[in-house]
């Protein structure tokens, strides 16, 4: 299905203007780190439960070597109810690196940024993006999902493929310095308005969409299945986690083997992980604390 091979850059930033979120981490004055740490705390986590942590985070810890000079236990216990908790873990060690290694300056480089523990594909061009206001494709699930549509013809992206969709977009960027919002942009559309299941067709602002014109066509493939986190070894993840952040001192097996009583097996299986995984360390005498926090 061929469709249209561009979007309006103007209609989409004008609308963006309208009507986006109004989300701190997009605020003038917002330092590169302070958007970095958005970056990381909004992978798989919806925007609401991050607006509930972001402000708070950056006041408590401005820059790279305040979030350094932060124990691993401290950020593990701020990092609360976000899910998966290896981020924190990693935006920890990210500012180490920053704080050392680049006189606490993010780096503005896209190659620099990817050799940043935790730092992928997406993130450091998110931040050469939105803190640098560089000209470079941001691509994410909602960003595939537009460009599947308006521009190829199809309801969902299929898989990714990191070389394909840098080029969708880079074709698509605006040569002038309305780039970076033109990006910002194509998001917010995608997350928003243009979204997976429930699409809300009247109110996009394109003027053109090769789905729209084919009538809307169904995927050909079969329908994601729903993620469940009920009953998931990540739930009694969270379960333990939970415990150790209630406690500045470590505690005993059977206080976390309270936390989850329905499968012993799945509960071991889950503490060994957080061990492996360096979110929790084994004391001499056989408790458990948060990383760092003995």
């Amino acid at each position: 299905m061929s469709g249209p091979q561009h979007i309006s850059a103007a209609n989409l930033v004008g609308w963006f203007e309208r009507t986006s979120r109004d989300l701190p981490w997009r605020h003038p004055g917002v330092s590169a780190w302070q958007i970095l740490v958005s970056e990381f705390m909004l992978q798989q986590t919806p925007v609401s439960r991050v607006l509930s942590i972001w402000p708070d985070w950056v006041r408590r810890w401005p820059t790279p070597s305040a979030t350094a000079a932060a124990t691993a236990a401290d950020v593990l216990r701020a990092w609360g109810k976000l899910g998966y908790p290896r981020r924190a873990k990693r935006l920890h060690e990210c500012a180490t690196v920053i704080a050392r290694d680049h006189d606490d300056v993010v780096p503005d480089d896209v190659e620099v940024l990817l050799t940043l523990p935790g730092v992928g594909s997406y993130t450091a061009r998110a931040v050469a993006c939105f803190a640098y206001q560089q000209r470079v494709p941001v691509v994410d699930t909602n960003v595939r999902r537009v460009v599947a549509r308006a521009i190829h013809g199809r309801s969902d992206a299929g898989a990714p493929s990191a070389r394909r969709d840098h080029a969708d977009v880079s074709a698509l960027l605006p040569n002038d310095a309305t780039a970076p919002q033109f990006s910002v942009a194509l998001m917010e559309l995608g997350a928003t308005v243009c979204t997976a299941r429930t699409p809300r067709c009247g109110l996009c602002p394109l003027d053109a969409c090769a789905w729209r014109q084919a009538g809307f066509p169904a995927s050909a493939g079969l329908p994601r299945p729903v993620q469940r986190y009920a009953g998931t070894d990540r739930q009694v993840r969270g379960c333990l986690l939970d415990v150790l952040r209630a406690n500045n001192a470590p505690v005993t097996k059977s206080q976390l083997d309270v936390a989850w009583r329905t499968d012993t097996q799945q509960r071991d299986r889950a503490l060994d992980s957080l061990l492996a995984d360096g979110l929790i360390t084994k004391t001499v005498d056989g408790r458990f604390a948060l990383a760092g926090e003995q």
